[in-house]
């Protein structure tokens, strides 16, 4: 049998924002120090990339935004930038590629409509993931 993981020794954080990247990275910073543990934060895009190679501003700035919230260097920090049709299956690829020990992420805050719009992404990460996934808590009042 193998030797149990830490749940926060690898961990896939996918991002939607600055804002989301803020809140979502500092949910899981106390957990990856004390894991000592390497956090891969994602930002897909939906679509495919640009072909002049160019990456959308926004994207810089999310990644920016999840550095600071992890603060000092004690934590072992990834960022990538990845374009595709669904969300959920470009951040399994990614889990799968680094062979991560979970995916956390934050819920987005949004209504019925959003959700259904969207696909209720929340969902499909939670229900059809084949590693841990970890729900943070937003830390808003």
């Amino acid at each position: 049998m193998s030797e149990a993981r830490d749940l926060f020794e690898v961990v896939v954080l996918p991002v939607a924002s600055a804002e989301d990247a803020r809140t979502t990275c500092a949910g899981a910073a106390a957990h990856l120090r004390r894991a000592g543990g390497r956090a891969i934060v994602v930002h897909v895009i939906e679509g495919t990339a640009p072909s002049d190679g160019t990456h959308p501003e926004h994207a810089a700035e999310t990644f920016a935004a999840a550095r600071e919230a992890f603060g000092g260097g004690d934590v072992t920090v990834e960022t990538r930038l990845e374009y595709g049709e669904s969300i959920p299956e470009v951040v399994f690829a990614v889990a799968d590629e680094v062979d991560a020990s979970a995916i956390a992420f934050t819920p987005r805050a949004g209504g019925r409509w959003l959700k259904l719009l969207s696909g209720d992404l929340t969902s499909a990460l939670v229900t059809d993931s084949e590693r841990p996934v970890v729900v943070l808590p937003d830390g808003h009042e």
